[in-house]
């Protein structure tokens, strides 16, 4: 198949390919940092043309009428002392070409006098009043010289410099001052073109190094960064600026290393939940095997044999729930709320059951004082789980504090600070109060427990599905009377 040649005498497929590379490269201007500012540079300084251009020219428009207006004032003189007063055709041909006019006339003492005439004007004429004519008539003066009709005429009427009390009144033709106009743009244009690629090209360079340069440098090491977090050799260097850019150089770095330290820990935590992971199904199969002997010993006939058996059921039980709250910890994270609309008071009472079920036979005094108003915009399971940690924790925290147990639940609506559309819900207990020394990382996984053999896991977990909803778990009081914890879900 034979390529049709364009008119220009180029392959059809040529100007496709080059038209796609300008694409390119337009889209790379657009969208690139450094062609943006490439942009901005250039239209500013374009702007900054146009706007001085046009009081430049109306300056120049200006001066050029004065100097016509001089001139037929300087020719309007010679007139007048011209020998016998009276001048010839030659004489008034001369001065008028001088004075680049066809006719001079001036006021003077409140008289009109003609004082050169060149025959009749044949052509449009248009008026400039250099007395009167603000700027902006200027300017609108000079764009329609620049647009005027050929053949047309101009008059100029002036005040001669030095005679404030004389008006001077000259008609020239305006195609000298149009072709004057028109060499003064060319000379603007040459001159501006200079002046803004020198003006430009240092504003761009210096705002390049400045700004773009390090802005570039900050998005690599980002890009790179993801793409191999792990490597050390990645990490960006600051360059020691003082001003933001050095500041977010700084932090970009020290972020890197803390991530990259994260991702470090996570891996060897991972290593270590697999192996926790094993370990503790293979104690649960050990530790139900114990159960099993330790029940047959608490039934034992002796009452020794049968005491330690009790106290190796507890042991045993203790060590199940330890490996079951590991592993339900150790999950990569939990499901995402499904919310549902749930009685609060409802939740709460099957909640107090379970706890009450597990962990034994203890005498607690139970008041839920949460009416059934109170609907719940929550997961049923979420909510159920969080109420159900601090319910444990607080009979827990109460046996063998020697004192009555009791464990209540109150609700009032979100009136101390918080989101609006919650509700406050205070868990209250009348334990010996949280221990000091493990206030400030109660909410800690693996830290935070107050009874010995717990894992310290009910509270972070409870505070985690809580923040799941928008809400929070918080320690609001404790001490000797009891502790209060409040709890913030959705309504």
């Amino acid at each position: 198949m034979v390529e049709t040649p364009t008119c220009s005498g180029a392959p059809r497929g040529t100007l496709t390919r080059f038209g796609e590379a300008m694409a390119v490269l337009c889209r790379g201007l657009v969208e690139s940092l450094p062609g943006q500012l490439l942009m901005l540079t250039v239209g500013l300084i374009a702007i900054g043309v146009v706007l001085v251009y046009f009081p430049a020219s109306s300056g120049f428009r200006v001066q050029w009428m004065m100097d016509r207006a001089e001139a037929a004032h300087l020719a309007a003189l010679a007139a007048d002392v011209a020998p016998g007063g009276a001048l010839g055709e030659e004489e008034v041909g001369a001065l008028l070409a001088g004075a680049d006019a066809v006719a001079v006339s001036r006021v003077r003492n409140g008289m009109n006098e003609l004082v050169l005439y060149a025959g009749p004007i044949e052509g449009p004429l248009t008026e400039s009043d250099l007395r009167t004519t603000g700027w902006i008539g200027n300017v609108r003066d000079t764009l329609d010289t620049l647009i005027a009709p050929p053949g047309r005429f101009l008059r100029i009427r002036a005040t001669p410099l030095g005679l404030p009390g004389e008006l001077i009144d000259v008609i020239v033709p305006e195609a000298p001052l149009k072709a004057a106009l028109a060499a003064f743009s060319r000379r603007y244009l040459a001159y501006s073109v200079l002046v803004a690629v020198t003006v430009g090209a240092i504003i761009y360079l210096s705002l390049f190094y400045l700004f773009v340069r390090p802005m570039r440098r900050l998005a690599t090491a980002m890009i790179r960064f993801r793409d191999a977090p792990n490597d050390p050799a990645l990490t960006i260097r600051p360059g020691g600026a003082r001003n933001e850019i050095g500041q977010a150089e700084t932090e970009l770095a020290r972020m890197q290393t803390e991530i990259r330290q994260a991702l470090h820990q996570r891996e060897r935590l991972a290593a270590l939940g697999e192996a926790v992971a094993t370990i503790n199904h293979d104690l649960r199969n050990v530790l139900a095997s114990a159960q099993l002997v330790s029940d047959r010993l608490a039934t034992d006939s002796d009452e020794r044999v049968r005491g330690m058996g009790q106290r190796l059921v507890r042991a045993v039980a203790r060590g199940v729930r330890l490996c079951e709250a590991t592993l339900e910890f150790g999950r990569a994270e939990e499901s995402p709320p499904v919310r549902q609309h749930i009685a609060l008071t409802e939740l709460l009472e099957e909640a107090a059951s379970d706890a009450l079920l597990v962990e034994g036979d203890m005498v607690i005094g139970w008041h839920n004082q949460v009416g059934p108003e109170h609907i719940l915009h929550a997961d049923p399971d979420h909510g159920h789980r969080i109420f159900l940690n601090l319910f444990r924790n607080a009979i827990q925290a109460m046996a063998g504090s020697g004192r009555d147990a009791v464990l209540m639940v109150s609700v009032s609506g979100e009136n101390d600070g918080g989101a609006a559309g919650f509700c406050r819900i205070e868990v209250r207990d009348s334990g010996p109060g949280v221990p000091l020394r493990v206030q400030d990382k109660l909410f800690r996984p693996f830290a935070g427990s107050t009874t010995r053999g717990g894992t310290g896991l009910g509270l972070s977990i409870a505070r985690d599905l809580a923040r799941a909803h928008g809400g929070d778990v918080e320690l609001a009081s404790t001490g000797p009377d009891g502790t209060v914890f409040v709890v913030r879900l959705p309504v």
